[in-house]
């Protein structure tokens, strides 16, 4: 996610989402002030949490959501990563 999503709630409001659908995997904020989403699911799944995501917590102001397939990882319930 780009826009104003560090320091406003973002990655706890993923997290909070994510295990709400079911999912599983990580959040983590990135240098460059973007926040970073690994989500394994169904396909619908996945579609409502980028729905979610583009809306993001009350403060958030969320500009881009880049979506992309990526390595499976072994990953057990969503977690928010350092």
């Amino acid at each position: 996610m780009r826009g104003r999503v560090q320091g406003v709630g973002f990655r706890y409001f993923a997290e909070h989402s994510a295990n709400a659908l079911g999912l599983a995997g990580w959040v983590r904020n990135r240098d460059d002030g973007s926040v970073e989403v690994y989500a394994v699911g169904t396909a619908d799944q996945l579609s409502e949490l980028a729905g979610l995501l583009w809306k993001g917590p009350r403060w958030a102001e969320v500009r881009g959501v880049d979506e992309s397939e990526a390595p499976l990882e072994h990953v057990r319930g969503f977690s928010v990563r350092q």
